[in-house]
Order: C-alpha cells, then structure tokens, then sequence
C-alpha cells in the first residue's frame, strides 16, 4: 500500500527520482546488506542493512577490497574471482555461503552480485546484495543432524542386539557353566585346577563387564543428550593426563608414550567423550604395539579444526579389517573376543562420541609397521554445516 502511495505521488507530480531517494530506498531494506564495487573490486559504497548484517560502519569498509567478507578457505579457493567472472558472463551470479564479519563471527547468506553499467555503456563496477540467512540455515541443519543420527542409530541397531545376545550372553553362559562346575566337583579337584579355573572367571567376568561398560556409554551418548558438555579442552595437558592413567599399561611391555602437541592448542568437546576416545585408541595402540615401542600424539590445526593423529608402531591392519573397524560385523567381534582382542565396541563408542563432538575419524594402518588413527574436533563451538552439494535455494518470493 505505501509503495502505491510513494509510486502514485511520483506519477501525478512528475517527480524524477533522485540518488538521495534511491538511497533512501537502499537503506530502508535492513534485512538486505546492499554495496558497490569499482573495476578493482574496492567497495565505495556501503548500506545501513550492511553496517547491521557485517558489523562494519561505512568509514570502517569503503576503500577495502571485497575479499574481506569471505571466508579463508572461499578467498584460497578463488570463490571471489569465480563469482565476479560468472556475473559477466552471465549477466549476474549467484551463491549461497558462508561469509565473515567484522567480529570474525560467520553468518551464511544468499549472495547476488551483477555488473553495473553506465548510461553510455560504460562498466562502473559491480553490485552485492546478500540477505542473511544464518537462522534458517541452523534450523534445516539441525533438521538434518537429527535425521542422520536417526540413520546412524538404525544403522548400528543390528550390531548392537548382536552384541547382546551373543558377545553377551555366550560368555556369561561360560561363566554359568564353569561355576556349576566348580560349585558340583569343588571337593574333588586339585587346588591349582580349581584356582586355573577361578582365574578364567575372573577374567571372563571383567571383559564382560567392561564390555557392558562401553555399550552403556555407547548407548548413553546416543540417547541421552542432556548430559553433553562441551567446553575448551587443552589438548597437551590433556593428553599428559591419559598417558597418566595408561602408563603402568605401557610400561609392562616398555613402550613410550609421546605427547608432541604444541602448547595452546585447544579444542571444543566433552571432556569425558574426549577422555573415551584417547583412552580407547591408545589402549588398542599398546595392546597391538611389540616390545619397546612408540606411541605418539600430534596435533594441527587446519581451517577450523584441529586434526589429532595417534600413530603406533605396531603389528598394523589389512585393508580388509580398516575397511570394517568402525562398523564391526558379528563374524569380526566373535574373532575378536576369541583373539582376546577385544569386542571393537570400543570403536564404535569413539565414532559416536566424535560425531557428537562434530568430528570424524578414520585410519591409516600397514601391515607390520603400524597404524595412525586420525581425528578431528573443532577448535570453537561450531555453527552447523552441510556438504556444498547440499545448498538451500534462496526463495526470492520471501
């Protein structure tokens, strides 16, 4: 209605529309962040909606180049340049992603930039439109982390009732056995058999329950959300107090445990899922390594993300079994146990907890000289992300 006004007002008066009152316009859409170009891709010319959107004031960004506004990762894969040389061939051009602002907080926008031509044919420069769309996209990402996780749970359903109602119950129908047997012939047997036997139920017993410790964490990162509390992690002191807690282990079969993370490097988890992880891999890694061996721990940072990388000097694994590691079978985990080896519910416990922890992990193993688990975590709480095949189409109707 006020633009049939505004529109009626200037018909009946003749009134030619000023720069002032086409700005006016510009900067009466603050949802919008609206700004030109030059030939040299400098920004001299900057909207209200843009000082709301980006954080900048006009005297802090007309003179700069438009890099500024893009991520590292975009400005290193030429994304800028890209978007410019579509919008000449094609007239105008059109993304939508992630982009930075002065605070380096990133919000992600649908992005519309077109050459601007003068009267005379002449090319000015450029324009850029973008409108944040950082809480829609949150929104549809969390949707679909939801839905993975429900993917992830099916996925693993059928491992974990296997796991349950053999690599549970076999064992614990052993221990039954052998206690009925003790229990009917204890006063006929030599003292060594009888205690040769009570060490097999000991032992038998502390791999069950520690089998069942795993899948009631596993279980419990998985259903039960309330209880994840991220926080800044320093990784060196960290990793000083789980070598703590493992040296005795390592010490038996004088392997040396090596923390070469650099000081500050930090991380955003859980504590405890963070403490499940290194405890389980490293745990694997002493119990696979030969006498006299390395374990080490390193740590980079690329992008937003530190990659943490614990590499042994072990027996390895064939392609075959790194194939399978993280998603174990019922015929693996039965070898397992009978290897004393291990159920690799372990192994799913880490992947779960990681995932929770919006990370991944995967492995580099050969055969007779080692392994290298590698994974990573974000440095701060991160924003959801999907895969750039994966965009959101701007409605331009909104």
């Amino acid at each position: 209605m006020e633009k049939e006004k505004i529109n009626s007002k200037i018909l009946k008066s003749n009134y030619i529309p000023t720069a002032e009152f086409y700005s006016q316009i510009i900067d009466s859409l603050q949802d919008y962040s609206i700004f030109t170009l030059d030939n040299e891709f400098i920004i001299n010319s900057w909207s209200s909606g843009s000082t709301k959107i980006f954080g900048y004031e006009a005297d802090e960004i007309i003179g700069q180049h438009f890099d500024v506004i893009f991520t590292e990762e975009d400005i290193q894969n030429g994304i800028p340049q890209s978007e410019i040389q579509a919008a000449l061939k094609e007239g105008r051009a059109t993304d939508n992603r992630w982009h930075i602002c002065k605070d380096r907080n990133e919000f992600y926008a649908y992005g519309l930039v077109f050459p601007l031509i003068g009267i005379d044919g002449d090319m000015l420069g450029y324009v850029k439109i973008l409108r944040d769309l950082t809480e829609r996209k949150k929104s549809e990402d969390a949707i679909k982390k939801y839905v993975k996780e429900l993917e992830d749970l099916n996925t693993h359903k059928e491992n974990v009732l296997a796991i349950v109602s053999h690599d549970l119950r076999s064992p614990l129908s052993g221990i039954i056995g052998t206690a009925e047997y003790l229990k009917t012939n204890f006063d006929r047997l030599e003292s060594s058999k009888a205690k040769e036997m009570l060490d097999l139920l000991q032992k038998t017993a502390v791999d069950e329950l520690n089998m069942l410790d795993n899948l009631v964490e596993w279980a419990r990162i998985k259903y039960a959300s309330e209880v994840f509390s991220p926080a800044k992690i320093e990784l060196f002191d960290f990793v000083q107090k789980v070598f703590e807690s493992l040296k005795e282990s390592a010490s038996l079969n004088s392997i040396n445990l090596l923390n070469e993370i650099e000081p500050n490097i930090s991380v955003f988890a859980d504590g405890k899922m963070l403490l499940s992880v290194f405890q389980n891999i490293i745990s694997n890694a002493i119990k696979h390594s030969l006498p006299g061996g390395e374990i080490t721990v390193l740590a980079k940072i690329e992008a937003e993300k530190v990659i943490i990388q614990i590499k042994d000097s072990g027996i390895g694994m064939s392609k075959e079994v790194q194939s399978k590691l993280f998603t174990p079978q019922m015929s693996t985990l039965s070898k397992a146990r009978k290897d004393n080896k291990g159920a690799g519910i372990g192994l799913l416990l880490v992947k779960g907890f990681l995932e929770k922890n919006d990370g991944e992990i995967w492995v580099e193993s050969i055969e007779g000289i080692g392994s290298s688990f590698y994974f990573t975590l974000p440095i701060e709480e991160p924003l959801y992300k999907i895969d750039s095949s994966d965009k959101i189409e701007f409605d331009e109707r909104v």
